[in-house]
This record gives C-alpha cells, structure tokens and sequence, in this order.
C-alpha cells in the first residue's frame, strides 16, 4: 500500500516555532508528528511513501531519510496553493491503477488502517466534532456519503473530514484535479481537494465512511497541547527520576538533565534540554531549551530557547532568550 503525505504548509497558526521547524517535526511526546504518522503507516501495512514538501522541506526530508528506510518519493510543491494542489501534483508520480492513501502531516490517526482496503470503494475518515466550521463536511446517508463541502459558515452536520482518505485507484481524481487547477478553482483562495471529490460525487463515484475515534488535531497551540496530554497518557516512559518530584505522565529524553524540579502531568522535555529549579506542567519543551527557576504551564518552548525567571503560561519560539528577576 502506498500512502500520500502532503506536508508542504507553512503552518502558519502555530508560529513562531514554525518560523524554523515545519509543523510536521514539532514534537510530541517524545517523536515528531510526522514520526507518529509514519510510524502508524508502517505498523498498518504501508511499504511506500510520498511526501508533498515545500516550507522547509530539506529538513522533512533529512528527518525521513536518516530515520526510515521505507522507500520514499519526495515531490515539491514550489506553488503553496492548497491540499489539491498537493495531492495534484503527487498523482503524477504514481501509479494510477493502484489502491493508495492519503493522511494529512499535521493529524495523528490511531485506526486499523487495514480496513480501508476493504470492498471496492473509496473511503474517507470522517469525526464528530463540537465546532465543524474549520474542516470538511459531509452529509450521510448511513455510510455512504452524499454531500460534502470545505470550512462552510453553516455546517449541515457536525461530521468532519479526519484527514484520511482511502481510493481504488487515482484516475479520476486526478481527472477532477486538473481540471480545477486549469481552470484556478479556489476556495478561500486555495485549490480544495474536498472540491474534487465533490465532482466525483457528482458523476456517480460511491465514497463510504469510516469514523476516526482516535483523531489528534495538531494545527493550533491549543490543539498541540491537547493532543500532547492524549499522547502523553500512552507513551509517557517515566514515573521517577533522582533528585526532583515526578508527576506521571511524562516524557523525558534520555540526553535531558532535570535537577530539583516537580515535573507533570503532562510533560516532554526533549534531547539535551536542561531543567533546574523549576515547576513545569501541561507542557512541551524543545531539543536543547534551557528552563531555569521557573513556573510553567500550558506552554511550549522551541528548540534552543532559553527562559528563567518567573511565568505562568509561555510560548516560546526556538532560539528565543527571556530572563526574568528570580525573587
């Protein structure tokens, strides 16, 4: 099975940490988001990859060539105009006979992805969400979906695209796609693939649904913390550590120094990160940050930052210093 990750964006709602590290690499709980992603395909049955990169692609690239050896095709999208740009452009580089996935790099799915291969159709993952009106939409009709439309103002049903996709074969999307991006058919001003599989649906192709029940938004801060702590929950991998106070769960790198501090719940301290005097929950620290007599919470600090002082809720780019008066 092959499987399609675009992973080109610029992820803008999550600066300043993507300002240097592409949303894909942000990590939770010890791994990259790409690398839970990857990680999952692997387990589930996916022998071949393509990455649709852009922003700061080079260092997508370096992070899967140095970790995977998964054959891997990387197709660059010089043009940042949308999903269906994305996936138009990876389409040309596979073969269209073959059944294939595609999984957004900014969501972790935890599914038998086995199941997609099942019966003869396409197949879209779909969630129930409180609030609909930042993702795809679809109407159902039992399984089978009949309508689907991209971010509406007025929601039809609280059903939502997971970021999961699943086609026999990829002519006539491909049919679809071009035609939208030759015609420049954009939806808030990028070319949607939910548009194309509106088309489908329109010249009699069947899509079934298969609901997500472990689905992990990662495209807000907010949403990054919250699919931390379920994260966290299944992979924290310690419980005590000499010297400071740990409150399980938790995930610290093997190369971290913590010393006389209370960590937890909820936390990851990344590679080389050094932590003294401080108090630290709900929160995500970055490869080589450096946190000293501190509070914090419901926070994250990017690669290389420093901070001491005092606060309470911070977010901290990568590289970034901030010292504040200890009292």
């Amino acid at each position: 099975m092959r499987a399609i990750i675009p992973v080109a964006g610029v992820g803008e709602r999550l600066r300043p940490f993507t300002h240097t590290t592409p949303k894909p690499l942000l990590s939770l709980a010890g791994k990259p988001i790409l690398g839970h992603i990857i990680d999952n395909l692997l387990e589930n049955g996916v022998d071949e990859l393509v990455l649709v990169v852009g922003y700061l692609g080079e260092k997508i690239e370096e992070y899967v060539k140095s970790n995977y050896s998964v054959p891997t095709k990387f197709v660059w999208q010089k043009e940042l105009l949308g999903l269906g740009y994305a996936i138009y452009l990876a389409l040309q580089e596979i073969n269209l006979d073959e059944p294939f996935m595609i999984i957004l790099g900014d969501t972790i799915i935890e599914a038998d992805l086995k199941k997609l291969a099942e019966g003869n159709t396409h197949k879209i993952g779909i969630h129930w969400v409180e609030d609909p009106r930042r993702f795809g939409v679809v109407e159902l009709s039992g399984r089978r979906i009949i309508s689907m439309v991209e971010k509406p103002d007025y929601p039809k049903s609280h059903w939502v695209i997971a970021g999961l996709y699943y086609f026999t074969n990829g002519h006539k999307l491909l049919e679809k796609l071009s035609e939208i991006v030759e015609k420049r058919i954009t939806n808030r001003g990028e070319i949607q693939l939910t548009d194309a599989l509106v088309k489908m649906l329109a010249d009699g192709e069947v899509f079934e649904s298969i609901v997500i029940d472990g689905w992990y938004d990662c495209g807000k801060p907010e949403t990054l913390l919250e699919t931390h702590r379920k994260l966290l929950c299944k992979n924290g991998n310690l419980t005590e550590l000499e010297g400071n106070i740990i409150i399980p769960p938790v995930h610290i790198a093997a190369s971290a120094e913590v010393k006389n501090s209370i960590i937890g719940p909820y936390v990851s301290i990344g590679e080389r990160a050094k932590i003294e005097y401080s108090i630290l929950s709900d929160s995500i620290v970055g490869d080589g940050a450096i946190i000293k007599k501190c509070i914090l919470y419901n926070s994250i600090i990017g690669n290389d930052a420093e901070f001491s002082g005092r606060a309470y809720q911070l977010n901290l780019g990568n590289s970034s210093k901030v010292e504040l008066e200890w009292e």
